[in-house]
């Protein structure tokens, strides 16, 4: 290889590296900032999870739609992905898991039905022929609680009306900017294990916001429900599954950026290896070509010397 060669060669790494370390900055915004919409949630949520356990005693509430357990013959599944690349092993990780739990949930294309959210998962179950019956796509920077509203209300009718018997979501949940496991987790019928187990999931175990939004212990003694507690039922369980399936995006998204972050610094680290070797190999062959060229010079000299005498 020439050392012209060679040098466009750094030239072009540099410019790679420069791109990778931009991106991985972009990454880290947004990841806090999908943490930090998360958060905002937490205070309504472990609020209206409180006033659920409280009226969950209730012999009436107990008969809400939501909470209706039925046979299984039909089921949905939601499968939050992400819409682009450049994120290291998020998306495979992602289709392994997913399939994973196809297998223990005996979920076939005969009595599956799918919900995909994010490009990746689309394109990939759409190839293989699963029914499809929602996509959602561009939800990863610019998601807010509105804008799951429309895909909740989608999978309530659905159940409400026998079409399908239970719910689960399929999504990549943020531990730490280190790391992000697969969840899966059940949607309908709405239980309260799994809302609690959502809402106190909402902080994070490690990280900026690990100590954020302490919940207060105490105890509520006395509760007055007005106009009553199937009225406020009606109005709480539907509002709590909306933010699990709001609070799966956030988490998802946190974790791709996450992963996109962590996957650009290492390409940067190794743009940044490969810059530093090929730039030692350039400076060794330019100082053997110098070398070899002087060498020539004082060889000329001295047989030039030789003739003279």
């Amino acid at each position: 290889m020439s050392l012209k060669a060679v040098k466009n060669k750094i030239k072009s790494i540099d410019k790679t590296r420069q791109v990778t370390k931009a991106m991985e900055a972009v990454s880290a915004v947004k990841m806090r900032k999908s943490q930090a919409l998360a958060l905002g949630t937490r205070p309504y949520a472990l609020s209206a999870l409180r006033i659920l356990k409280t009226i969950s005693g209730s012999i009436e509430a107990m008969l809400h739609p939501l909470l209706t357990e039925r046979k299984v013959t039909r089921t949905l599944l939601v499968i939050v992905s992400a819409d682009k690349g450049l994120a290291g092993s998020f998306g495979a990780t992602l289709l392994k898991n997913a399939y994973r739990f196809m297998a223990e949930h005996n979920l076939t294309q005969e009595n599956t039905s799918l919900i995909t959210i994010g490009k990746k998962a689309h394109e990939h179950f759409a190839k293989r022929e699963w029914e499809i019956i929602a996509h959602y796509e561009k939800w990863s920077d610019a998601v807010t609680f509105e804008t799951v509203k429309p895909l909740a209300e989608m999978i309530k009718d659905s159940f409400m009306q026998g079409r399908i018997d239970a719910a689960y979501i399929v999504y990549t949940n943020f531990i730490s900017t280190l790391r992000q496991e697969v969840y899966s987790r059940k949607l309908l019928p709405v239980t309260f294990a799994s809302v609690e187990e959502v809402v106190r999931g909402i902080l994070p175990k490690h990280g900026m916001y690990a100590d954020a939004g302490a919940e207060d212990s105490e105890m509520i003694k006395v509760v007055t429900f007005e106009p009553n507690a199937d009225e406020i039922l009606t109005e709480l369980v539907p509002a709590l599954f909306n933010i699990q399936i709001y609070h799966s995006v956030l988490e998802s998204n946190a974790s791709e950026h996450s992963a996109r972050m962590l996957a650009m610094k290492n390409a940067s680290d190794n743009a940044g290896d490969i810059s530093r070797g090929l730039k030692l190999f350039f400076n060794k062959v330019r100082q053997a070509t110098i070398t070899r060229e002087v060498s020539e010079i004082v060889g000329g000299m001295e047989s030039m010397r030789v003739v003279d005498f």
